[in-house]
């Protein structure tokens, strides 16, 4: 289906600095657009996204939370960094807290969170281990943490989240067009310099655009026609 509900407020729960600008960054620039109040949670610090011996973690710690901060501005949404070191997540009882506490305080219509049954991309990729467990705590919090007075009452109200919309996920049932936010998810992306490996933004309209064709074929191939340039989720409906 195609997804047109522009929600009230919403909130994205991730685990690196960049992995909400790629996986929903055209959903959240139309959403807050349009008027709807949106938070992320970003779960990792990003120290570890590099390839090159040399590199500081902490000096990346502060300059991907820079280009964090950047893109947010960019998206229209409010970024809260928990600051975990990469690889080294868990689906425990001190991050589902925080996430409860997240849901609470944002009190979302919608909420977005990577698909944590996606495991293998192809032949030739496997998600990562961080994408894959702030997934699956996210889920969590989100059902029936949350929605329960007697989990972490210290954390809030309760609080039930009626949408969760699964991204990076192989099983795509509804999606969104992009079409009118595309160069604001390029210059969203682009901002992550560190990641890109330097500064051509052309890289980053390319990759977004190819991305977005793909999703858009997506929807059509599942009798959703007429997105040229989308992203899709996987829809649960809670409440």
């Amino acid at each position: 289906m195609r997804l047109t509900e522009v929600p009230g407020r919403a909130l994205a729960v991730f685990a690196h600095p960049d992995d909400h600008e790629m996986a929903c960054g055209g959903t959240l620039a139309a959403w807050s657009a349009a008027g709807s109040e949106i938070g992320v949670v970003v779960v990792n610090a990003g120290d570890k996204g590099s390839s090159d011996p040399g590199t500081d973690p902490q000096e990346l710690t502060t300059r991907r939370r820079a280009e964090m901060d950047a893109a947010a501005a960019l998206l229209g949404v409010v970024v809260e960094a928990l600051g975990l070191p990469d690889g080294e997540v868990e689906n425990s009882v001190g991050l589902r807290a925080e996430l409860v506490a997240a849901i609470r305080r944002w009190r979302p219509e919608v909420l977005i969170c990577p698909d944590p049954t996606a495991r293998f991309f192809g032949d030739s990729y496997v998600n990562h281990h961080d994408h894959r467990v702030v997934g699956e705590a996210a889920l969590d919090a989100c059902a029936p943490m949350a929605a329960s007075p007697l989990y972490f009452p210290e954390a809030g109200a309760a609080h039930a989240v009626p949408t969760v919309l699964l991204a990076g996920t192989l099983e795509p049932d509804c999606w969104v067009d992009v079409a009118a936010t595309l160069d604001v998810k390029a210059r969203a992306l682009a901002c992550h310099r560190s990641q890109l490996g330097g500064d051509d933004d052309d890289l980053a309209a390319e990759l977004v655009a190819a991305r977005a064709e793909q999703a858009g074929a997506a929807a059509a191939k599942a009798g959703v026609p007429g997105l040229r340039h989308a992203e899709g989720f996987r829809r649960l409906r809670l409440a």
